[in-house]
């Protein structure tokens, strides 16, 4: 029980580590999309949002959720390909991709 607690607590603080970079960066929206972005069947929800705002709106709070309800974490994810595609003229896409892969890395090898 000890690690998997231990897990939670690490992805915890790396979540929060991509908000920091992402609130440092002005990159942190005040406001959500439109609900209908929400709606999205595509991966990424690549026809409605902006790469960073699928980070804010959906992937931070599904994570959150998933830790809150003590569900199930998913065993393997890969977001650093598409935001590397989606944010390669980004100037901060490096610190971006800091906190992303240790959140991989946990999540794959944890």
């Amino acid at each position: 029980m000890r690690g998997v607690m231990q897990k939670t607590a690490l992805l915890v603080d790396y979540l929060n580590e991509l908000q920091q970079i992402m609130q440092q960066h002005q990159l942190w929206q005040q406001q959500p999309p439109a609900e209908s972005a929400f709606a999205s069947q595509q991966p990424f929800a690549v026809d409605t949002m902006e790469a960073t705002e699928w980070l804010q709106w959906i992937f931070i709070p599904r994570m959150l959720a998933l830790i809150e309800a003590e569900a199930p974490l998913p065993t393997a994810i890969a977001i650093t390909p598409y935001l590397e595609e989606a944010l390669k003229e980004h100037p901060h896409l490096p610190r971006l991709l800091v906190p992303i892969q240790k959140i991989e890395v946990l999540l794959t090898n944890g």
